[in-house]
């Protein structure tokens, strides 16, 4: 008998501090973060307000262009609200890929100082899907 497994696209949301990049990296496929848009070549994070929307269009097309290329996909962002996973949804559906969502619930620091009360808000946004 031959086990063919369907090309899996994972998301994984929460907010900041809840672990989502940390469950992400034990999972088996490509990572991609919206934040890795921010990281510079000597590897330092700078994250800039300003450029948020191109940083989730990269992710997007990044997420894209891999999983044309054949590979099991992790996809770790906030993901605050259900619209914002739209793109991926559809994408999954397109490619006929299996889809898994992931909700990280842990309570860590936040390891890129984003304030408490903006994580709290966030965290009191949290649409369940």
């Amino acid at each position: 008998m031959v086990n063919i497994t369907k090309q899996t696209l994972i998301l994984v949301r929460g907010a900041p501090g809840s672990g989502k990049s940390t469950l992400a990296k034990k999972l088996s496929g490509k990572l991609i973060e919206a934040d890795m848009f921010f990281i510079q070549a000597n590897g330092d994070y700078t994250y800039r307000p300003d450029l948020i929307k191109s940083a989730h269009q990269w992710c997007q097309s990044e997420t894209k262009k891999l999983l044309n290329q054949g590979f099991d996909v992790i996809v770790a962002n906030t993901f605050i609200k259900k619209w914002e996973l739209q793109f991926y949804l559809d994408l999954a559906q397109e490619l006929k890929l299996e889809l898994k969502v992931i909700e990280a619930k842990g309570r860590y620091q936040n390891i890129h100082g984003v304030p408490e009360t903006t994580v709290k808000q966030m965290r009191n946004n949290f649409e369940i899907l």
